[in-house]
């Protein structure tokens, strides 16, 4: 497995990057275990979680994800670069998510805590947060840093302005600067191409490209006249809705139906030539 730095920081991490956000629902402890291991013996040493997978749970499942990761990892933590994310609701509580410092500082103990670990590799905002001002955001990640509690700190779903605005109040302020991105980016998604990816190229950021094959539907997966298969993530119910509804009979879907051969190979290698840094496999 080739390993690369993490945009400008010094840290090396493998290509691949191993994503987790099915673990504990659509795939069960065993399956997630068993997916960990294929990975491990593929030198894959990248992991990426959040505190509110598994996706199209709820707030009795917020949380698994880090758990069944947590209990994986026993023994072989220094074997591995992990990454988690806040931002999503952990529970009923209006203060229980977003960016504000409180939650930020409570989330990156109760991960660690799901994680048994006193530190995670890459601590990401999993998406903007415009009720809280940046500089909070800011200096609570920085706090985040200076406590030992994370190694490096990044964000995932932002656009270009907002990367933008925040690199220059970190600057400015003396704080801990975003090491890495994560879009989500495929052959049906190519927005970021346009500001963000030449941002990152002159700031030097790393990007950790996630849903490569657009959850499968670039695979060939996922047939237009039947719909998505059962128990995969577009069937999947997220806060009352299904997260790819429509997916059956959305123009998205032809792509992967015109490219010859494998479009699982096309799916993955074109994603893998146009992203800058790493990219998610998950």
């Amino acid at each position: 497995m080739r390993h690369v730095r993490l945009g400008r920081t010094g840290l090396p991490v493998s290509r691949l990057c191993l994503g987790t956000m099915t673990f504990g629902l659509q795939c069960d402890e065993v399956t997630s275990v068993a997916i960990l291991e294929r990975a491990a013996a593929g030198g894959i040493t990248f992991l990426d979680t959040s505190d509110v997978y598994p996706i199209g749970g709820n707030l009795e499942t917020v949380g698994r994800t880090e758990e069944i990761l947590g209990r994986w990892l026993a023994g072989r933590r220094q074997d591995f670069v992990v990454a988690t994310k806040c931002f999503g609701a952990m529970s009923d509580r209006p203060w229980d998510q977003g960016l504000s410092r409180k939650h930020i500082l409570d989330a990156i103990d109760a991960s660690l805590r799901r994680l048994r670990t006193d530190y995670v590799d890459l601590y990401q905002l999993h998406h903007p947060d415009p009720s809280t001002p940046m500089d909070e955001i800011l200096r609570a990640l920085d706090d985040v840093v200076r406590a030992g509690k994370a190694r490096y700190v990044g964000c995932s779903n932002y656009f270009a302005y907002q990367v933008a605005r925040a690199l220059g109040r970190s600057e400015l302020l003396g704080l801990a600067r975003f090491a890495c991105v994560q879009p989500r980016y495929n052959l049906l998604c190519r927005q970021f191409e346009r500001e963000l990816f030449p941002l990152c190229a002159d700031e030097g950021l790393g990007v950790i490209a996630y849903n490569p094959i657009a959850g499968g539907l670039l695979s060939g997966k996922h047939r237009r006249e039947a719909g998505p298969m059962p128990g995969t993530r577009f069937t999947q119910r997220r806060r009352g809705r299904a997260t790819g509804s429509g997916i059956g009979t959305s123009a998205s879907s032809r792509p992967s139906t015109r490219c010859a051969r494998s479009p699982r190979k096309r799916g993955c290698r074109w994603s893998r030539w146009r992203s800058p840094g790493s990219w998610r496999t998950r």
